[in-house]
């Protein structure tokens, strides 16, 4: 999927009802697959398998869009990955990589991403395997999962025009203490763009203490009408810090750096992914001669032309919950096209909310409508004050 060249005129933010459309469809296939996936998460089942069948539902759905259109670039926009219990993010094992069978109490974290047109949508839940309203999780696993959820919620109405990174990152972290939780270190939400999955804005949740000591004024990011967002949060129980360990790094990322890559099998590999992917996340367990593909890669890392999603870890013993959704900051108010998949009759923490501001934030309505209504309101009633 190599990258595109956008006529000057082309409108491609969401003040396009177009691109809007583009984005609400890309969304929908994401809620399905995602849907999908989650069935597919049992006593018994393999990892491996479950991500194999997520990316191949969503080249699947995909291609029954736009049809019309033969030169439409559509498809993965981030590989489906399931990590389980301790691991955090990007498990997608390759054939030759051990495989996962999910058991009884695991906690899933299940992350993908679909895009028409260059234009994406991104959504991540996390489930535990056997919950039901019949058999609850509870204790520290719980408190994570209702943290999370509820620090998603929190973002989801801070983040809107003339809102700013800082007020999402603190409001997120108050709802982590709230649950004796803490968010994961590092983690990011960005702007996307179209064919752009890391844009120039981004809300860094808990930034470590020497990153946020360093950080300038400069570095503060505004939110703005027809920007689009991936909203990332993740939660655990432990102390923040992830770890890398020595399982296989999979997703990769192209930048734009350049080199002249000296070994045929990675200049075949890069000019693959460049065809197929451009600068969309993807997994070497979509190259169908996997030897070659993990060959190819290590150069193209090497000297910046891949960046890599590594598999991250939090400690042994503690327990994270990770949530990813899309925002689409309209004139209209902010619309979450991405499904919320979490299921308040499954989760009893002890731990609530307590937080006054925070409570009363809950509270209100993130219904595009009833945003177009307290707009309409408000400018009714400037103007009546206007005319006395």
């Amino acid at each position: 999927m190599a990258d595109r060249d956008s006529s000057d005129d082309e409108e491609t933010t969401i003040a396009s009802d177009l691109v809007v459309t583009k984005y609400k469809t890309a969304a929908e296939i994401a809620n399905n697959v995602m849907a999908a996936v989650i069935s597919e998460c049992v006593v018994g089942a393999s990892v491996r398998a479950i991500c194999r069948a997520g990316d191949a539902r969503i080249l699947g759905d995909t291609g029954r869009v736009f049809k019309k259109d033969k030169e439409m670039k559509k498809g993965i926009a981030f590989p489906t990955c399931v990590s389980v219990n301790q691991c955090l993010c990007c498990f997608s094992p390759l054939e030759s990589d051990s495989d996962v069978l999910l058991a009884d109490g695991d906690l899933v974290k299940i992350e993908l991403g679909t895009h028409i047109d260059g234009y994406i949508a991104q959504i991540g839940h996390t489930v535990v395997i056997g919950a039901s309203a019949e058999n609850k999780v509870t204790g520290r696993k719980a408190d994570a999962l209702q943290a999370c959820h509820l620090a998603a919620e929190v973002a989801h109405r801070l983040l809107k025009p003339g809102g700013s990174d800082d007020a999402v990152a603190g409001a997120v972290q108050k709802v982590s203490e709230a649950f004796l939780c803490k968010p994961v270190e590092g983690t990011q939400s960005f702007q996307m763009e179209r064919d752009e999955i890391c844009g120039e804005k981004s809300i860094v949740l808990n930034r470590g203490e020497a990153a946020a000591a360093a950080r300038k004024a400069a570095d503060k990011c505004e939110f703005g009408v027809n920007e689009v967002y991936c909203v990332d949060i993740a939660v655990t129980t432990g102390d923040g810090k992830t770890r890398a360990t020595d399982t296989r790094t999979t997703v990769h990322r192209r930048t734009e750096g350049q080199y002249s890559l000296k070994m045929k099998a990675s200049r075949t590999f890069f000019s693959e992914v460049d065809r197929r992917f451009g600068s969309m996340p993807f997994s070497l367990s979509s190259f169908e001669d996997e030897r070659k593909a993990r060959m190819g890669v290590v150069e193209c890392v090497k000297h910046g032309l891949l960046e890599p999603y590594h598999v991250l870890f939090d400690k042994e013993g503690e327990f994270c919950a990770h949530y990813r959704f899309t925002l689409l900051l309209t004139s209209h108010g902010v619309d979450r096209i991405t499904k919320n998949f979490f299921d308040q009759d499954t989760v009893q923490s002890e731990r609530r909310v307590e937080d006054a501001d925070l409570v009363a934030l809950l509270a209100t309505s993130t219904s595009v409508k009833s945003q177009k209504k307290k707009k309409k309101k408000a400018v009714a009633g400037a103007a009546a004050a206007a005319a006395q």
